[in-house]
């Protein structure tokens, strides 16, 4: 009935895996739990836990693949028809989890994301930046992302017919930065396939510090903007993408870049602080990436 596939890098997935298992055996349904370690060189004891467990599996890439191809190859292991990918630095927010996913299998074939949150709790002043874009940006309600259903979609919790994966797989020619959700959730909306959003999130647990995910965020806007300049997405697709093409076209790219050059360190400054501000972030973003046209390529 159900293939539980967990991509994984450097993190302990036993936890996850123990409550999946214990909800699968709740439901009394048949189910697989196959994770895959991306060359890691952490949590190979606790892991390999994983192979005594019932119906669960734990295996380690000799070397790094990367996120798509990861994912690929999990749903080529997978012997059900239907597959519920998690990303390793989750866990159900909720008990019945797993019930809520099986509610949906009977019905019309579709896409299920069920969402994320995040603690409570305000963390460590070296990793609020994460959480407050997180729960800004990406804790969003199952009504509000239906109404722009396919650019609200993320990878790290939702179920997929096998059917509909044969049909839009993840792309593996891609550069190993980010935005691989992105440009898989673009090709499922130009095939129509249909995606259904819930609310069944996960709690997302392993927050990047703040220099970490500035740096990480530097990364995805230079992949957003490969992903456009090799027309793999139109820039109107995306939000960040589509304004600083009007910003282009008005010739005010040199501006903006210029901005970024001047203002980056007092702007990382305010980001790597106790209390970031999502204005500022998004400014960031959109000077950093038009700092990128200093390069030769140009967004088509």
């Amino acid at each position: 009935m159900l293939s539980l596939l967990i991509p994984t890098y450097n993190y302990n997935v036993l936890p996850l895996v123990l409550e999946l298992q214990n909800q699968c055996e709740k439901c009394g349904i048949e189910y697989e739990i196959i994770v895959l370690d991306d060359a890691g060189k952490l949590f190979h004891d606790e892991n390999g836990r994983i192979n005594n467990l019932k119906n669960a599996t734990f295996k380690s890439n000799k070397h790094n693949i990367g996120r798509s191809k990861m994912r690929n190859i999990l749903a080529q292991k997978a012997k059900y028809n239907w597959l519920l990918f998690l990303d390793a630095d989750t866990i159900p927010l909720h008990s019945n989890f797993i019930a809520n996913y099986i509610d949906y299998i009977p019905k019309k074939d579709k896409i299920i994301y069920g969402g994320i949150t995040y603690s409570v709790e305000v963390p460590e002043k070296n990793a609020t930046l994460r959480w407050f874009y997180g729960n800004r940006r990406e804790a969003i309600p199952s009504e509000k992302r239906n109404l722009k259903p396919y650019i609200s979609f993320l990878t790290l919790n939702f179920m997929i017919p096998r059917s509909y994966f044969e049909i839009v797989s993840f792309n593996e020619n891609i550069p190993n930065l980010r935005h691989e959700d992105t440009l898989f959730s673009y090709e499922i909306s130009k095939k129509n396939l249909p995606i259904l959003h819930i609310d069944n999130p996960v709690i997302h647990l392993g927050l990047d510090t703040n220099q970490e995910f500035l740096n990480k965020t530097r990364l995805s806007v230079v992949a957003l903007k490969n992903l456009v300049d090799e027309g793999l997405i139109e820039a109107k697709y995306v939000r960040l993408a589509n304004l600083v093409k009007t910003i282009h076209k008005l010739k005010l790219t040199p501006f903006f870049a210029s901005f970024f050059n001047y203002f980056d360190a007092k702007i990382e400054k305010q980001l790597l602080s106790k209390n970031p501000t999502m204005f500022l972030f998004d400014m960031y973003r959109l000077t950093y990436y038009c700092t990128q046209f200093q390069q030769k390529n140009s967004m088509k």
